[in-house]
């Protein structure tokens, strides 16, 4: 039995990696997918590759940093299909840089494509989920979202911030059954450490040897489908670094300790 059958699932940053994992597990499950990027060839091959009819997705390109245009793209898939099921916030960037050396600059560019651009997008939709009383909001944190590491600061706010935010909506939205779920995913064999962005606004352009080794995103996407379906307040994913939000919780002195021995040693910047 299909788990998302006719149901309308927007997914952002589905042109690569998780995204676009997510965008063939959905259809797959029976979804019709509103997938949106920068990039519209790689939408539109994403697309392609999902299998569905025409009449069953929707290429949204969109930009995160430009969120004044949000609720015109929200009217256009309203238009299309009618309803908005399931929200999968999970366009982002990830970085590579020391604090000290960062731009503020860069800072705001972090936090208007992984945070402000996801709160715009989700204040978009909110009204159409509430009219109709049931949605889904989904969204992709990290587990840098739980602990900082080094040469992350610019990520792991933007990510910390999520948690407050959706936390909260969450609260306020559980009397008209729209459900949030919350994804920390450690190390996926994606692109994310290549396409991380230094000091200096460039890309990184070196694969993480963490990220290599990291689960394959099609088996998170599944993973993620079902955490999902049983209304998941929040879910974790990955390897050994996951013991990291634990260690956090109960041991923050040992966690650090071995963070501190990574970063003597340069391993975050492999």
């Amino acid at each position: 039995m299909q788990k998302l059958l006719n149901q309308i699932v927007w997914i952002t940053g589905a042109s690569s990696g998780i995204g676009e994992s997510l965008a063939k597990a959905c259809a797959r499950e029976g979804a019709k997918v509103v997938l949106s990027a920068r990039r519209i060839d790689e939408l539109q091959r994403v697309a392609r590759e999902t299998g569905l009819p025409e009449s069953d997705f929707m290429v949204v390109p969109m930009d995160m940093e430009i969120y004044d245009n949000f609720p015109h793209l929200v009217q256009q898939v309203m238009a299309r299909f009618g309803k908005i099921d399931y929200l999968f916030n999970n366009a982002g960037v990830s970085s590579r840089a020391l604090a000290i050396e960062t731009p503020v600059a860069i800072d705001k560019k972090m936090m208007d494509i992984n945070y402000l651009g996801h709160v715009a997008l989700t204040k978009a939709i909110l009204p159409h989920m509430i009219s109709s009383r049931k949605g889904h909001i989904i969204i992709t944190s990290s587990v840098v979202g739980k602990f900082g590491t080094p040469l992350r600061s610019a990520y792991a706010g933007p990510k910390h911030a999520l948690h407050g935010f959706f936390d909260t909506l969450r609260e306020e939205l559980w009397d008209y059954n729209i459900k949030v779920t919350i994804l920390c995913p450690g190390y996926i064999r994606t692109d994310v450490s290549v396409n991380a962005l230094n000091s200096k606004g460039e890309k990184f352009n070196r694969m993480s040897k963490f990220q290599a080794a990291g689960m394959d995103p099609d088996i998170l996407a599944n993973k993620v489908i079902k955490a999902v379906i049983k209304g998941k307040r929040e879910a974790t994913f990955g390897g050994k670094e996951i013991l990291g939000i634990y260690l956090h919780k109960f041991f923050p002195r040992l966690l650090y300790k071995k963070l501190r021995s990574m970063q003597a040693k340069n391993t975050f910047e492999s």
